[in-house]
């Protein structure tokens, strides 16, 4: 399934894996996940739910959310908030 996740460290990780903790490195610390899908013709990626190991994301402990550099140019999105309303998104 397509899933994703937020590290301690601002990291946003995701994948098409069986389960959230296998999008983890050894010493990450998630702070929740959920599920995402790319809406290409608005140039979005939606996130959406809630991880079954580690919860909702809990946004409110970043101030900064690093995604991945092929993201760059879309929207994202979380249960129809813009992330950038929410926290600084940088590229890495």
């Amino acid at each position: 399934m397509q899933k994703f996740i937020i590290t301690a460290e601002g990291r946003f990780k995701y994948g098409d894996v069986r389960l959230h903790k296998h999008l983890l490195a050894p010493r990450d610390i998630c702070l929740g996940g959920g599920f995402y899908e790319f809406d290409r013709l608005s140039a979005r990626m939606v996130l959406t739910g809630a991880s079954y190991d580690y919860g909702r994301p809990q946004w409110h402990y970043l101030t900064q959310l690093i995604l991945p550099a092929e993201l760059r140019g879309l929207t994202l999105t979380y249960e129809g908030r813009d992330l950038r309303d929410l926290l600084e998104l940088t590229y890495q």
